[in-house]
């Protein structure tokens, strides 16, 4: 199991985010900003402490630290409506047929699409679903008849590899032309509960925020589940970790005003960002970030590092 693992896990990270120099034909995108040097690009979002976007934010008002090193930016951009790519994960284990959760489930990524209002085809969507494998029901398009269609097609069948599947996904996300400028990100509607991964929470962490594909996970409970305290173990469980160091976050939802709110956030986050841009480092393996700004009050959230090299641990 252990040298399986460690087979899954490099060939999910095989597209790290830095640009190789070797043929690329074959290969997952390249950062959108390219100079004389490889960079490494890192989408932000920035609030307040009540929680508001901050938008007028300057190249100088932000501090990347690698390692505990500052970085200087060599390229930024403010985003503001931008174009996205989201994926809608679905949790099909058996345990999603409790409770009304897959309805719950189907609901909530249908408050998602209202908000995107998929217009034109800068925007795409897609749908998976996962129980022990991960299974593509919509492939991206722009068309909401499609996804609906996809969406009626999700049902629960068995256990769950919620890791596993999280982290392929990502990599479908990314798998977009060299150049795009839509946001991407995963959203998995789930009920939290892992049965069968071969990677942990913090290896797939590694693996989405390796290629600066966020992670949003809106957890599904209902309303007795949640008098139970499901809420508040869902809320600092290892699924929010992983979301945070994707630099998406994690909802606990059990009424449809909560899918609504999540739905909004989720949407608002994508279409307003910073994105950053320095120099990759020289060194292979995997490269602790902080993302930061000047200013103390503002909360920043960003993906947690990024992987130089082709090897993993290397």
């Amino acid at each position: 199991m252990r040298y399986a693992t460690t087979a899954l896990l490099m060939a999910l990270v095989c597209a790290p985010s830095v640009a190789l120099p070797q043929d690329t034909s074959s290969q997952t995108p390249k950062p959108t900003f390219r100079s004389a040097v490889d960079l490494v690009s890192v989408a932000a979002v920035v609030r307040d402490r009540k929680g508001r976007f901050v938008r007028d934010l300057r190249r100088d008002d932000f501090v990347v630290e690698e390692g505990g090193a500052r970085r200087s930016l060599v390229d930024f951009r403010a985003d503001d409506n931008a174009p996205v790519r989201v994926a809608l994960l679905f949790d099909v284990s058996g345990s999603m047929r409790l409770a009304s959760r897959l309805e719950e489930a189907r609901a909530a990524a249908r408050q998602v699409l209202s908000v995107l209002r998929l217009s034109s085809e800068a925007d795409e969507a897609a749908v998976f679903s996962f129980d022990m494998n991960l299974q593509s029901l919509q492939p991206f398009t722009a068309d909401v008849n499609a996804i609906e269609h996809a969406l009626d097609r999700v049902a629960p069948y068995g256990q769950t590899s919620l890791y596993d599947a999280i982290a392929q996904t990502a990599q479908h996300v990314n798998d977009s032309r060299p150049g795009d400028p839509r946001r991407r990100a995963v959203i998995v509607f789930t009920d939290g509960v892992d049965t069968s991964s071969e990677l942990t929470p913090a290896q797939v962490s590694e693996v989405a925020a390796g290629i600066d594909v966020p992670v949003y996970i809106m957890t599904v409970v209902s309303a007795v589940d949640r008098d139970k305290g499901a809420q508040a173990e869902l809320a600092e469980s290892p699924l929010r970790d992983l979301a945070r160091a994707t630099g998406g976050d994690l909802f606990v939802t059990s009424a449809p005003a909560h899918e609504s709110i999540a739905a909004r956030l989720i949407v608002d986050e994508m279409r307003h960002q910073y994105v950053l841009a320095f120099g990759a480092s020289t060194g292979a393996g995997w490269h602790q970030l902080n993302v930061r700004t000047k200013n103390k009050d503002l909360i920043v959230r960003a993906r947690s590092g990024y992987r130089a090299g082709s090897g993993i641990g290397s």
